[in-house]
């Protein structure tokens, strides 16, 4: 397998020309040696009859990996039927050579081999086997899947939208869409082992595939990289990424195996064994996937679970800022000035109570009040505002702020939609209130417990939502021991863990 492992190992596509250009288009992202070598290991069954599919096979190297893994363990193997799909014509020549040094290395090996190449859309061609998924027999579906999905956004109007509609499957990514498609074609008890982004973890877009994932899948193990740069250097990924091991069942393991490296080869690898219900809350309606690395986020899950009580039943509610400023540019305005009101961007983020206007800065102050904005206000009042992104640099996921009209005179504001904000169902909240939610937002507890489902720099107003909260009255007497500003990050955690009794 050396020479296999040599061919994949070299034969990486540089960055700044055409075939880049190409692989954006297509949402590819070639899997490194080492990563696909990681996959391989999660593997637990020891198939006789193996029949493998790598979807959007890019170059092969996932099966191929998984192949020398089988044949180099001499494990009871006697037969591997290999399915792949690459929609990139360019990959098809590159595609047969590794087969055929597979051919070779299964024949020294005793094991009979086939493989079959499909250069065509993966969503396309699989439809008609999913449409039918009810087969006469086992047949036509597949028993180990490992896959590196392509990462693309799908308009709602675009041709895979509509095909993977057609099939009851709604997504918003090619990658969700799919391991929506594979988790179909793979048999009862089959494996699945996929790279994807962490982004299905949490939020309303990825709430459908979640859902069924979650009832159609036996999750057995999660690994993620701390460094988002470490595993795929040579492709600038953005994206937090996490690797599962799931089984086609839909019994549930007591525990799953939670994992995390650096992502640099052969790093060491830190385990730890989670309860189920840890990870998936058998009480939440979103059906986030929390992902708890370290005994300090297991420690801060415990304390924020002491809290019950949601937005609705503390009186309030969350809502995204309504300004849409590139929608709005006719009417936005770097000072304020007569017919203007407020405009809020999280640069007016500053300590406790938001600092405006910034003059001279990059984005505007003020949006002119007509009819044609007037919708996009909200009333004066005292709201609590949080960064929907937050840079990779910010100590802290969630950052929070208060908007104080006694600082900013004006009868209406624009909050822009970079922004949450929170409301008393469409007015003011109390100053003791709003004080007591800012220093909760802004406590590590919150933080640490955000990361375990949020691999991403975005805080939808969904993940706020699904936050339970202290009581009104806890977090009332929270805000009233502050003054004009919040203490340091230290302090503001010691005073927490003091008044509401999270050592309790």
């Amino acid at each position: 397998m050396g020479s296999i492992k040599r061919s994949m190992n070299t034969s990486r596509i540089g960055s700044g020309n055409s075939k880049t250009d190409k692989r954006r288009e297509l949402g590819q992202v070639f899997t490194p040696l080492p990563i696909a070598e990681f996959m391989v290991s999660l593997f637990d069954g020891n198939f006789s009859d193996i029949k493998l599919l790598d979807a959007g096979a890019g170059k092969g190297i996932l099966s191929s990996t998984l192949i020398n893994h089988v044949c180099s363990n001499r494990l009871e193997t006697k037969r591997i039927s290999l399915t792949i799909y690459e929609i990139d014509p360019s990959l098809i020549d590159q595609l047969n050579q590794t087969v055929n040094l597979c051919v070779e290395l299964c024949k020294t090996s005793g094991i009979e081999f086939s493989a079959f190449i499909r250069n065509q859309d993966f969503i396309q061609a699989t439809l008609p086997m999913v449409e039918h998924s009810l087969f006469e027999s086992s047949s036509s579906r597949f028993n180990t899947i490992i896959v590196n999905p392509p990462y693309k956004k799908i308009r709602s109007d675009s041709r895979e939208r509509a095909l993977l509609r057609s099939v009851g499957i709604e997504t918003s990514n090619l990658y969700s869409g799919f391991l929506s498609l594979l988790f179909r074609l793979l048999e009862d008890g089959g494996e699945m082992v996929a790279i994807v982004p962490r982004s299905f973890c949490n939020g309303p877009y990825f709430k459908p595939f979640r859902e069924e994932f979650l009832e159609s899948m036996s999750l057995r193990r999660l690994h993620v990289f701390e460094s988002r740069s470490a595993a795929f250097g040579e492709d600038n990924v953005l994206q937090e990424n996490v690797i599962f091991h799931a089984v086609k069942s839909k019994v549930k393991p007591e525990h799953v195996v939670i994992s995390t490296s650096s992502g640099e080869p052969e790093s060491p690898v830190r385990k730890k064994i989670c309860d189920y219900n840890e990870i998936i809350s058998p009480d939440d309606p979103e059906r986030f996937i929390h992902i708890i690395t370290d005994e300090k986020q297991f420690s801060m899950r415990k304390q924020i679970k002491r809290f019950s009580t949601s937005l609705g039943e503390l009186g309030l509610e969350v809502s995204t800022g309504r300004v849409v400023d590139f929608r709005a540019r006719d009417f936005l305005r770097s000072s304020p000035g007569i017919g203007t009101v407020p405009l809020i961007y999280p640069c007016h983020f500053n300590g406790t109570f938001i600092d405006w206007p910034k003059l001279n800065g990059k984005k505007p102050n003020a949006i002119t009040d007509d009819s044609n904005t007037r919708d996009s206000f909200v009333p004066e009042g005292i709201y609590v505002l949080t960064k929907r992104f937050t840079s990779k640099e910010e100590k802290r996921r969630v950052v929070a702020c208060i908007y104080d009209p006694d600082r900013i005179r004006s009868p209406f504001i624009g909050f822009e939609n970079h922004l949450n904000y929170f409301h008393a169902k469409g007015t003011s909240l109390s100053m003791s209130l709003a004080k007591g939610l800012s220093a909760y937002l802004n406590s590590t507890m919150v933080d640490q417990y955000f990361r375990q489902f949020n691999g991403h720099t975005q805080v939808n107003a969904t993940d706020l939502r699904n936050l339970k909260y202290p009581s009104r009255l806890e977090l009332e007497k929270l805000g009233n021991l502050f003054s004009d500003t919040l203490p340091g990050q230290d302090r503001l955690n010691e005073i927490i863990e003091r008044e509401i009794g999270l050592g309790k």
